[in-house]
């Protein structure tokens, strides 16, 4: 099977005409029941196909910053104003749109995923042929779910076309762990029907996906009934759920490491494309860590100006996440000897600490390339020096002065016609998925779980740091708990997890309040920033953001008031 030129499997292809009633978007049964549409396996297939567009992207996640972003977190902000999700002043929105979880196409995706698989039951041909759309049915339906499951929390669990009198267009939500079960029942199924990855051209939705995902959603829902509901024993079995399903896919996947590029691997990992695009002359087919990506190519480029956003511009990391980075010798800048706090330079904090650090962000007095022309990498050897954005990159004030350059293109390219792939689920998740899980359903983790999960991903670029175990941790007085959150907040940087991290631990309340701040405005910082006019705390530190807030309504995001018009039964989210 020939898979669909990926510009049509990845741009939103035309929906069915709607009929405006309920919240579920059901649509007229006239438009979709000719028998003509379903008697052969390509016609399961194109109809599979439209469904790879709902996936999350560089759009939703880095760029425009949705439910999921890291820009709605404490980690990363905006120099163009202030996040109102962010600092807790949304507000319960009219209807639904991509800042607000776009809930009436939520359920519209589910209606189409409930065709598929109603059509595959009445299939008179061998179900063999189909099974791959039939998975893709399944697992779509469950990432559709999740969404809604993460955004809204309880959700109406549909799992048959609606006709017009179904009582579910004016049910009450389930209850989020029915959702939860629901979901994961749906990847089992999905596993079931889904090819192997091996079997399967770029871009497809595969076995090991269904697994892989089943282990984010498991994970979560665990966090959420162990630390908001203190439903340890439900907890406990998700998080089982979680464990089996990483080790399924342990070992069968890799991280991304070229030799070559050495500690600045995680740097490229995210910038692989089929054009030189690296000093290794490394490309996607390298890339053996994303299990399930969105992908791109020169044909269909990523069509967001991603390096302008991530480089040296909009983008800014806080001080909070750069305080995080480990010392070479595995120890929090708190206790290590390695820390450099004097603040004379720029780059004195930059000292001794993890490499992920200078991958993910942009070290003061550095070389750096961008996508521009006489700006750009060409012979990717020193000889790229004399034509560099900078070599001596000094950060701008009026912001944190942490500038970001993941997902910054090195080479030659038209501002939105990178094409590198996005990272829907990445192996390196999975790891910290199954660290997670094991660590809080039995309030330990061995160290042989920790050498084949936590120290693969910490290890990547800093070969020489002392290996996480039991012994490091209680010698050093250390948390284990902490050192696994640290550990999930550096490697998934701006991947689209720290703030639903937060919700789910219900430690949201706590981290979202503070202020975000920056660097310490002294030494080298306080002879360039001359005209810095931000606010410094008591640590002499820049304050970007301050009077913050988080309330127990911000858990959840509150429904569109047009749905609760449409279906008072729902019930609005508690606090809005």
């Amino acid at each position: 099977m020939k898979l669909m030129n990926k510009k049509i499997i990845y741009t939103s292809l035309a929906a069915f005409t709607f009929l405006a009633t309920s919240c579920l978007d059901l649509e007229p049964k006239d438009q979709l029941s000719d028998a003509n549409l379903w008697d052969k396996p390509g016609d399961f297939q194109s109809f599979a196909n439209q469904m790879y567009g709902w996936t999350n992207s560089y759009n939703e996640i880095v760029y425009s910053a949705g439910p999921h972003g890291d820009k709605r977190s404490d980690i990363l902000c905006d120099k163009g104003g202030y996040n109102t999700f962010s600092n807790g002043q949304n507000v319960v929105p009219a209807g639904s749109s991509l800042s607000t979880g776009n809930y009436n196409s939520f359920y519209s995706h589910i209606r189409r995923c409930n065709i598929l698989i109603s059509r595959a039951e009445e299939y008179t041909g061998s179900l063999s042929d189909i099974t791959q759309p039939l998975g893709e049915a399944y697992f779509f339906r469950a990432y559709v779910y999740y969404e809604l499951l993460t955004i809204y929390g309880d959700a109406i669990i549909v799992d048959h076309v609606l006709d017009t009198d179904d009582p579910l267009l004016y049910a009450k939500r389930d209850d989020r762990l029915d959702v939860a079960n629901f979901i994961i029942n749906d990847l089992h199924n999905a596993a079931g029907y889904l090819k192997p990855l091996n079997e399967l051209e770029e871009g497809r939705v595969s076995k090991e996906a269904a697994r892989a995902f089943l282990s984010r959603v498991a994970l979560y829902e665990a966090s959420w009934q162990k630390f908001h509901k203190n439903n340890i024993t439900a907890a406990n079995t998700l998080y089982t759920e979680a464990m089996d399903a990483a080790n399924e896919i342990i070992g069968k996947f890799s991280l991304f490491y070229n030799a070559s590029l050495g500690t600045e691997s995680y740097r490229y990992l995210f910038i692989l494309e089929d054009a030189p695009c690296n000093p290794a002359g490394a490309t996607k087919s390298a890339n053996k860590e994303f299990i399930f990506s969105r992908c791109y190519n020169a044909e269909n480029p990523i069509n967001r100006n991603i390096t302008k956003e991530t480089f040296a511009n909009a983008q800014m990391a806080t001080r909070k996440f750069v305080d995080l980075f480990l010392c070479q010798d595995g120890l929090p800048i708190e206790t290590s000897k390695q820390y450099d706090s004097s603040n004379t330079t720029m780059d004195s904090e930059w000292k001794n600490r993890d490499n992920r650090m200078s991958n993910i962000l942009m070290q003061p007095h550095g070389t750096f390339w961008n996508n521009d022309a006489g700006s750009s990498r060409t012979s990717w050897d020193e000889n790229d020096r004399g034509h560099a954005y900078t070599t001596n990159f000094i950060p701008s004030s009026g912001g944190t002065g942490y500038y970001t350059h993941k997902y910054s293109a090195e080479r030659q390219v038209t501002t939105n016609y990178e094409s590198y792939d996005y990272p829907i689920i990445r192996y390196a998740e999975v790891l910290l998925n199954y660290a997670e899980a094991a660590y809080e359903r039995d309030g330990q983790i061995s160290d042989e779980d920790l050498a084949r999960t936590i120290n693969r991903t910490r290890k990547r670029v800093n070969p020489q740091m002392p290996d996480i175990t039991n012994a490091f941790i209680s010698g050093n007085n250390l948390d284990m708990r902490t050192e696994i959150r640290r550990e999930r907040t550096i490697e998934l940087f701006n991947e689209g997890f720290r703030i639903d991290d937060l919700k789910r631990w219900k430690t949201a309340e706590t981290e979202m309040p503070m202020d975000l701040c920056g660097v310490t405005f002294s030494g080298e910082y306080a002879r360039e920033w001359i005209q810095n006019t931000l606010p410094l705390n008591s640590n002499g530190q820049v304050i970007y953001e301050r009077n913050r807030q988080w309330q127990q309504k911000n858990y959840l995001y509150p429904l569109p008031s047009d749905q609760l018009q449409l279906n008072p039964n729902l019930g609005q989210n508690p606090g809005w």
